[in-house]
């Protein structure tokens, strides 16, 4: 017998639902701010090419890599919470029951959130991880790229060119890394009713929506183009 009532499998089609439409309009729109964020990473490596000391390139790829290790050894902490979770199984459906706005769940219904929670964070881990991979890479062609005066040559074109793509990959694994930590909260809705999951999830949508399309950020980063 199924844990999962019409509802819950309602409340997770529109969850998913929400978090794949905005992955697809975030990252195909090029009015976005993650769009908008890879122009300028080109527009860095470009600027790379004429600096003969590249330290501040090395600097600022460090602060990246530290960012993207950063929220990958808290995916990993939150990965063994949700296993440990687990184990709490009666005692957090006590908890759930006892909340004037909760829902009384089975211990079944209860252990696949918890395992889709981990899930989520499992991927969350990759992404980050995958993206500092990437931005050590990119360290790397910055140090192999020729040196200024042969800017204008094929052989540098090409270096840029390398550069630039690797940088806007890591960044683009990094944003989808960063978008699943915001879906997860909306996730946890789930804990308490599958219209709590509804709920949250529009509200991040929404929240997310407003960064990427229409904040300051998005003008600051495009201003002038």
């Amino acid at each position: 017998m199924s844990p999962f009532t019409a509802l819950d499998l309602v409340a997770l089609c529109v969850f998913f639902g929400i978090w794949f439409v905005h992955h697809l309009v975030s990252e195909r729109s090029p009015g976005g701010l993650s769009s908008v964020m890879a122009r300028r990473r080109r527009e860095w490596m470009g600027r790379m090419s004429a600096r003969e000391a590249r330290m501040p390139d090395s600097i600022t790829m460090q602060g990246l890599q530290n960012g993207s290790a950063f929220f990958a050894s808290t995916s990993l902490i939150a990965i063994g919470g949700g296993l440990a979770a687990l184990q709490a199984s009666q005692q957090a459906i006590e908890v759930f029951a006892a909340l004037p706005f909760g829902v009384a769940t089975t211990p079944q219904l209860y252990d696949v959130k918890v395992v889709g929670f981990s899930a989520i964070f499992v991927y969350i881990f990759f992404k980050f991880v995958w993206a500092y991979r990437l931005f050590n890479y990119c360290s790397i062609l910055i140090v192999a790229a020729p040196p200024p005066d042969m800017r204008g040559t094929p052989e540098m074109d090409i270096a840029v060119e390398r550069a630039a793509r690797m940088n806007i990959e890591a960044g683009r694994h990094f944003n989808r890394g960063l978008r699943s930590l915001f879906f997860v909260l909306a996730y946890l809705g789930w804990f308490l009713s599958p219209m709590v999951l509804i709920a949250s999830s529009i509200v991040v949508w929404i929240v997310l929506y407003r960064r990427q399309f229409a904040s300051e950020s998005l003008r600051a980063a495009s201003f002038g183009e």
